[in-house]
């Protein structure tokens, strides 16, 4: 793992008592309503993710980390949780506290037909997707590979306007409600 809150995901099904829950990494931008995602959910699977097809092209991830490919890479940065679902059953405390990132971030736990598919829209992969679909198209945004928030960031693509379009709008709400007495 390489943060404490790359195994956060993982506790989602200890955490939820039933129904659907939903995590997402924290470099992500809604490009469309979340509630979107209802309509594809489908109860025979455990999960839902994007099935992000593994490219080995980078040796080194967003912050010099060490990229490390496994079975399923990138699959459990956006994850919807069937939270009913026996196969989730299978995961056990021990299995979190113990088993190796790779293991826990491939599902080892769960079988391929125990995984449903998302639509590439849903987690794309800002600069790393297979395939590249048009901004208006996207979803969600993934900044897997970082972004403008990183000192000496060098992007200079339409997701880093983005990105920081949506940082001025947020700041801007911040300081308003900063001023509201009360």
């Amino acid at each position: 793992m390489a943060t404490e809150f790359a195994i956060s995901r993982f506790a989602v099904p200890f955490m939820g008592q039933s129904g659907w829950a939903m995590f997402c990494d924290c470099d992500v931008l809604f490009l469309k309503d979340p509630v979107k995602l209802l309509d594809l959910l489908d109860p025979s699977y455990a999960i839902m993710a994007v099935k992000h097809q593994q490219r080995e092209s980078e040796a080194v991830k967003m912050d010099g980390q060490t990229q490390t490919f496994y079975r399923r890479k990138n699959w459990s940065s956006v994850v919807l949780w069937n939270l009913d679902h026996p196969a989730n059953k299978r995961l056990t405390n021990e299995m979190l506290n113990t088993w190796p990132g790779r293991d826990l971030h491939a599902f080892k736990w769960l079988e391929d037909h125990e995984i449903g598919e998302l639509p590439l829209a849903w987690n794309y992969l800002v600069g790393a997707s297979a395939s590249e679909l048009d901004p208006a198209d996207v979803s969600l945004a993934h900044y897997t590979l970082g972004g403008p928030w990183f000192a000496g960031w060098s992007g200079t693509t339409q997701w880093d306007e983005l990105w920081s379009r949506e940082e001025s709008i947020l700041r801007a709400f911040e300081e308003q409600a900063v001023q509201i007495p009360g």
